[in-house]
């Protein structure tokens, strides 16, 4: 895993292969964020990242200096490693957090920003984690789901344009 710009730009982070996770590519990351960059103020916007895994997105916008980030993973020894990888950096502005995704959701306010979720490629639930999330959205908040291309939100109300990189697809879902 790399960090593509910000503070820590250049940054390689090796994550042991036991842990069960599917890290987003640096291409797809490097154009979701360009795609975020443009839109956003990173020292006023909150981020949540549901399903953080290893932390690529939730490193990345802390690296470009995001008010504060939240990181989402029911996979403790996932939350370990990014821990560890928090302190070698010296990282101070991400709140680490072991919940099942929609459970977060359930019992948050959002008072994010950007909330990006990225599930596992075979996730079962993306219905449900799509309405826990959109029936909680702020005016100013966008939802950002990562999935496999080919699988398609557009029928969703909340639903304003999907991005495709390869393999990986970005739903963005807004008020």
């Amino acid at each position: 895993m790399r960090i593509i710009r910000g503070k820590y730009k250049g940054r390689r982070f090796a994550a042991p292969k036991k842990l069960p996770v599917r890290p987003t590519t640096d291409y797809a990351k490097e154009a979701l964020f360009n795609i975020l960059e443009n839109q956003y103020d990173w020292n006023e916007t909150r981020f949540l990242d549901l399903f953080t895994g290893i932390g690529s997105i939730s490193l990345e916008a802390a690296s470009r200096g995001a008010q504060r980030v939240t990181a989402v993973d029911r996979h403790g020894p996932n939350l370990y490693w990014i821990r560890q990888q928090l302190e070698l950096i010296g990282e101070k502005n991400v709140d680490l957090v072991r919940n099942d995704a929609i459970e977060f959701v359930k019992r948050s306010e959002l008072n994010y920003e950007i909330v990006f979720a990225d599930p596992p490629y075979a996730y079962d639930r993306y219905d449900a984690l799509i309405e826990a999330i959109t029936e909680k959205l702020q005016q100013s908040t966008v939802f950002i789901l990562e999935h496999r291309k080919g699988l398609h939100f557009s029928e969703h109300p909340n639903f304003v344009d999907e991005k495709n990189y390869g393999e990986v697809a970005f739903s963005f879902f807004e008020k």
